[in-house]
C-alpha cells in the first residue's frame, strides 16, 4: 500500500521479498554496467520502498546502491526520512544520506535528529549529519546551546567530535562561546585533534593549539567544562597538563577533583604521587577510592 506525498509515493508496507531481491539485482547490474538512469524516479521510489524489507542485508544492499547513485537519489531519501511513516525506512534513508553527504539534506537531517519519534532513526540522522562537515556546524552548535533534549545534545556533541579534524577552526572559535554546554561539547570534541599521532608540522601545530585550549579550559568558571577538559587531557595522556591537573585536586567541586585524579592516573607521571597520597588522608571516601586507583596506576606504569 502507498500514499501520495507531493510528487512522490510513500510506501506503507514492504514489497514482497522476491520483488526486493529482483530490484536489488537489477539496480546492481545497472550500476556495474554504468547504465543506471538517475532520472528514473519510479525505480528510485521503488528502492526507497524496498528499504522496509525485514532482512538487514537487503536493506544494506539498497543503502550501498543509493551511495553509488549519489546526489540524484538524495531528494527521494530526504522525502523518505522526513515523511515516511515506516521507521525502518526512515532509519535506512538516514544511513543512505550519510553515504551521499548532500548539504541540501542538512535541514531534514537536523529535524530528524531532533524530532523523529524513533530512536534509531534519530541516530541514523546523526550519523549522516556527522558526514556533512563545516556546513552543519552552526546547526549543531545551535542545538548544543538551545533548550533541546539531552539526547539531541549528545548526538550533536558526538557529531562534532567525529568531524573534529575537518572543522578545527570552527571548534576553536566555538570554545569562546558564552554557552557552557557549547564549551563542554567542544572540549570533548578536541580530543580527536589533540590526541592524534602527528605526521607533519601542520598537524603538530593543530594538536598544540587544541591542547592549549584544553589546558586553559581547566580554569573555566563552569564545572562541566573543567570536568570535560580534564577528562579529555587524561584520555590523550598529555604529560604537559600534569601541573594544571594537580591544581584541580583542590577544586571546590567534587566531580572536578575526581576527574582530575583519574586523568593523573591515566597520564602516569610520578610527580602526581605525593599530592594524590595527601588526598587519601582527608578526602571523602569517593575521592579516596579514585586516588588509590590513580596511585596504583602510576606506580605500575
Amino acid at each position: 500500500m502507498t500514499i501520495q506525498s507531493g510528487t512522490q509515493q510513500i510506501a506503507l508496507t514492504s514489497p514482497p521479498p522476491e520483488e526486493s531481491d529482483r530490484l536489488l539485482a537489477e539496480v546492481n547490474e545497472l550500476l556495474t554496467s554504468g547504465t543506471f538512469d538517475p532520472k528514473d524516479s519510479e525505480r528510485l521510489q521503488q528502492m526507497v520502498a524496498a528499504l522496509a524489507d525485514s532482512r538487514g542485508m537487503i536493506r544494506l544492499g539498497f543503502v550501498e546502491a543509493f551511495g553509488k547513485i549519489g546526489q540524484a537519489a538524495a531528494p527521494y531519501l530526504m522525502e523518505g526520512l522526513a515523511n515516511n511513516p515506516n521507521p525502518v525506512i526512515r532509519r535506512s534513508c538516514g544511513k543512505a544520506l550519510a553515504k551521499i553527504s548532500d548539504p541540501a539534506a542538512i535541514p531534514i537531517l537536523i529535524n530528524a535528529l531532533l524530532h523523529d519519534e524513533d530512536t534509531v532513526a534519530r541516530s541514523s540522522a546523526a550519523g549522516a549529519v556527522a558526514k556533512m562537515g563545516a556546513p552543519v556546524v552552526p546547526a549543531l552548535l545551535e542545538i548544543l546551546g538551545g533548550s533541546y533534549e539531552q539526547a539531541a545534545k549528545g548526538h550533536a556533541a558526538w557529531a562534532l567530535g567525529f568531524m573534529a579534524e575537518e572543522i578545527a577552526p570552527q571548534l576553536y572559535e566555538a570554545m569562546g562561546s558564552d554557552n557552557p554546554d557549547v564549551r563542554t561539547a567542544v572540549a570533548g570534541a578536541l580530543a580527536k585533534i589533540a590526541g592524534e599521532e602527528q605526521e607533519g608540522q601542520e598537524q603538530a601545530e593543530e594538536a598544540g593549539r587544541a591542547i592549549a585550549i584544553l589546558i586553559k579550559a581547566l580554569e573555566d568558571p563552569i564545572t562541566s567544562v573543567r570536568v570535560e577538559a580534564a577528562a579529555t587531557l587524561g584520555q590523550i595522556r598529555h604529560q604537559g597538563a600534569v601541573t594544571q591537573l594537580i591544581s584541580l585536586l583542590d577544586d571546590p567541586d567534587l566531580e572536578v577533583r575526581r576527574t582530575a585524579i583519574l586523568a593523573l592516573g591515566k597520564i602516569g607521571d610520578r610527580v602526581a604521587l605525593e599530592p594524590l597520597q595527601a588526598k587519601i588522608a582527608y578526602e571523602v571516601e569517593q575521592i579516596r577510592a579514585v586516588a588509590k586507583l590513580a596511585i596504583s596506576q602510576i606506580e605500575n606504569n
